[in-house]
């Protein structure tokens, strides 16, 4: 069974979540807050699978308490589900250690899938937004962030040539089976190489290793 924290300052949202949630066999609703203050207090005390988590709440927002859920060590995993077109603020919930984001229109199904995948430690978005979303905020960073060369990042000291070549391509959003395909490996051994990659470099899901990919600049925006 996997559990559940609603975290929307929308009454009629999260009505609309936990209908959808409780009609699944495998998924229970332990809790529902209205801001970021009550879901990091309500995971202290329910100790969740997931959180899904609006950005924009009153008082402490949503990235805020993404950041002190994940600074706790908690194996609660943080779902953002925002409005994407409208909301600059995704990239900073997926830097605070969030496993994917969703928009609000999304279908049921892609909820449910989404939630499943988070709740076994997969990351839920699709390696091509996530590129669009980094790839929209690295373009409002001033020049000289994205142009200075940087020092080798110690993250990346371990990694053999061919797991640094997969991440720059998970990077750049590339899925298992288009790696597999264009690097002529079985898909099995791919997946066994992203699991390196991730253990290696401390990143918790996909997500944070695109992330890191860019930050290290391995990958620099299109």
């Amino acid at each position: 069974m996997t559990t559940v924290l609603i975290a929307d300052d929308q009454p009629m949202q999260r009505f609309g979540f936990r209908m959808l949630l409780e009609s699944q066999d495998d998924m229970t609703v332990v809790g529902e807050a209205t801001n970021g203050t009550e879901a990091i207090r309500l995971v202290d005390r329910h100790r969740p699978d997931v959180v899904l988590m609006d950005i924009r709440m009153p008082g402490l927002d949503g990235i805020e308490a993404t950041r002190r859920i994940v600074a706790t060590g908690a194996r609660t995993r943080i779902l953002i589900v925002t409005t994407f077109d409208l909301d600059e603020y995704a990239y900073d919930g997926l830097r605070a250690g969030a496993s994917g984001f969703l928009v609000k229109d999304a279908q049921p199904e892609e909820l449910l899938s989404g939630i499943r995948a988070v709740a076994s430690g997969d990351a839920v978005v699709a390696p091509s937004l996530t590129r669009r979303l980094l790839d929209a905020y690295i373009h409002h960073l001033p020049p000289s962030a994205t142009a200075a060369p940087r020092p080798e990042d110690p993250r990346l000291a371990t990694l053999t040539e061919r797991e640094r070549e997969i991440l720059t391509v998970i990077g750049q959003g590339w899925t298992n089976t288009e790696i597999a395909e264009r690097l002529h490996l079985a898909e099995s051994t791919v997946k066994t190489h992203v699991g390196r990659i991730l253990s290696k470099t401390g990143t918790r899901d996909r997500v944070q290793a695109v992330i890191l990919a860019y930050d290290t600049q391995l990958v620099t925006p299109a």
